[in-house]
């Protein structure tokens, strides 16, 4: 067991995931673990797509957001921007070698959760009427 000098030690140790100064795993995984990023990422898989075919595939995204998220994907190596010189602009996506291996496991969390959504649905339900119960009282 670790003790609180030697907890950064082990590259398992959750606390290495902390917000403490300088700490590059958890603004990383910030970064690809939120729910635009992980729909880019996944889009791009094996194609390269212009913004505007990104735009129409990610219902609720704004442009905004969208430019926004290309662009922090691009700045974490992810993302490969390619910008041709015609009119009108056309910018093209494509995922880095990088991006492709975070893919793999990115493909990995969404099999595992399409394998126990059922399972998560049926305790979310338990969880709701045991606190349905414990509410009324």
């Amino acid at each position: 067991m670790n003790t609180v000098g030697d907890q950064y030690d082990d590259p398992y140790d959750a606390f290495q995931w902390d917000t403490r100064e300088g700490c590059e795993v958890r603004q990383i995984l910030d970064r690809v673990a939120d729910k635009w990023s992980l729909l880019v990422i996944a889009l791009l898989d094996n194609r390269t797509l212009r913004f505007t075919e990104l735009r129409k595939m990610i219902d609720g995204i704004s442009q905004r957001m969208l430019t926004v998220t290309l662009r922090k994907l691009e700045r974490d190596g992810l993302v490969e921007r390619t910008v041709h010189p015609v009119v009108p602009p056309r910018v093209d996506y494509v995922l880095t070698p990088l991006g492709t291996t975070l893919h793999a496991t990115i493909q990995s969390l969404v099999t595992w959760t399409e394998l126990h959504q059922d399972e998560i649905a049926k305790a979310r339900s338990d969880y709701d009427d045991r606190n349905l119960v414990s509410d009324a009282l």
